[in-house]
């Protein structure tokens, strides 16, 4: 994978000289913005970007900027993946290998009236697998943004769903059964509730199919050229299909102010209160921290923002002997614009709901995404992930997570509505005690697989 990055500018310039143009067709340009293509012809991609203006200290990730939106319209799509594995899912040891496939439809929907915009990605089908530890199942993903901009007030909602048949951490990375919706430029850009304020599942053992859900309203109000108030509570909940697990919700509320000292740098200062709650199990959480934050944005290259503070934690059942405990919470999110690609990563510390293992963790959890154009049809992105869960006893006997995901991936379209990907990833979880799953034990845990996939979309239809 490396040599075909550093290949990548020989492997453009012969492609770009000796390869002839494709006939134009006649479709309208629905958006634009970096990494959009003209549909009317072969032009490289354009960098024409709204500023992205959601506030520092609000609930989502920040981007590059947001592209400029000519046509409201929606648009079907469908998506077949085949995955092969070395081992089943969730199992403590190697059962050998299987397949499973991926049946899905994809609906993505753009819709901008007055001063709101609905923003919808969805994807969702069934899937068919070898494994008899895991079956038949159904698979849906879905995103959600609604938003209102009245001038100094603006208000948004937002809503994040999933149901998979595996922990969403690491989950069809490089491909497109990662992210709801029809994928490419035309999918509505959805940024990202904050890994703060969704339900945590970096755990990669936990058993059977689960649902996720986050629901999160934000308000923001300026209150002078330079600065402005951000309130916003959120809703999450994690359920599982099978016995065995831990099931929680978690509940946020954060205030914040915003002070922009630049036209590309501002600096914050939040406070968030969270409260886990655990079906069937006396214990709870209420966690509250505050956290000074930085950020920097030049639209269409740099995204960034980093935080860090005191974090006060209560505990229903005492953990160790108190019910009290004063730690640190911080993090970071960048995205970064590099020639023919872009690179994101991002790094949070503090506590978790426990991924269904632990009633309550301290996690770490980093992501990283490299991505790169190599030549006007192939692309290629390498993606990392790792999170480390311990008990939030935090004793040498308590129970302690290490996973890592590892992978690639190849893509490139046919025409103008269709995409094929290639990718491997290798899961690796370590544990300090034995993890025990279909009568078996043990410490360590490796997947490897393999992933196929074929996106398609028909032409977008135009609501105005």
């Amino acid at each position: 994978m490396a040599a075909l990055f550093l290949g990548a500018s020989s492997i453009s310039a012969q492609e770009d000289n000796f390869r002839p143009k494709p006939a134009a067709r006649e479709y309208p340009r629905f958006t634009e913005g970096l990494g959009d293509q003209d549909w009317n012809g072969d032009q490289e991609p354009t960098t024409n970007l709204n500023s992205d203006t959601r506030p520092l200290t609000g609930v989502q990730n920040p981007t590059l900027g947001t592209p400029g939106i000519r046509h409201s319209y929606w648009l079907p799509g469908f998506q077949y993946g085949n995955t092969v594995r070395s081992s089943a899912l969730n199992q403590a040891t190697s059962s050998g290998w299987n397949t499973t496939s991926f049946v899905v439809g994809n609906l993505s929907l753009l819709d901008v009236w007055g001063r709101a915009q609905l923003a919808v990605n969805y994807s969702g089908g069934g899937s068919l697998s070898s494994d008899s530890a895991q079956g038949n199942s159904h698979f849906h993903q879905f995103g959600l943004a609604q938003t209102f901009d009245w001038g100094r007030w603006k208000l948004s909602f937002l809503d994040q769903f999933s149901y998979l048949p595996e922990t969403q951490f690491g989950f069809g990375v490089g491909t497109g059964l990662s992210l709801p919706g029809v994928g490419g430029s035309l999918a509505p850009p959805l940024p990202s509730l904050q890994n703060s304020y969704i339900p945590n599942q970096s755990i990669l053992t936990t058993f059977g199919p689960r649902y996720s859900n986050a629901v999160a309203t934000q308000v923001a109000y300026t209150v002078s050229p330079r600065g402005s108030i951000t309130a916003a509570g959120s809703y999450g909940i994690l359920r599982f299909i099978e016995a065995g697990n831990i099931e929680s919700n978690n509940a946020n509320f954060n205030v914040g102010y915003n002070y922009d000292l630049t036209s590309a740098d501002t600096l914050g200062l939040q406070y968030r209160f969270s409260s886990y709650r655990f079906l069937g199990n006396p214990q709870a959480i209420n966690d509250q921290v505050v956290q000074f934050m930085y950020g920097r944005k030049v639209t269409g290259r740099i995204a960034l923002q980093l935080f860090g503070g005191p974090d006060v934690t209560t505990f229903r059942v005492p953990v160790n002997n108190s019910s009290n405990r004063v730690s640190g919470s911080e993090g970071a999110n960048l995205t970064y614009a590099l020639n023919r690609g872009s690179l994101a990563l991002t790094y949070n510390h503090g506590v978790s709901g426990g991924s269904g293992v632990l009633t309550g963790a301290n996690t770490d959890q980093l992501q990283f995404n490299l991505s790169r154009q190599l030549s006007r049809e192939w692309a290629a992105s390498l993606n990392f992930g790792y999170s480390r869960n311990g008990s939030v006893a935090g004793t040498a006997y308590s129970q302690a997570y290490d996973s890592w995901y590892i992978g690639g991936a190849l893509s490139r379209p046919f025409g103008r509505n269709a995409n094929f990907t290639v990718g491997y990833t290798a899961q690796i979880q370590t544990s300090n005690q034995a993890v025990c799953a279909a009568g078996t034990c043990s410490t360590n845990f490796t997947l490897q697989q393999i992933t196929l996939g074929l996106q398609w979309h028909t032409r977008p239809f135009v609501l105005r």
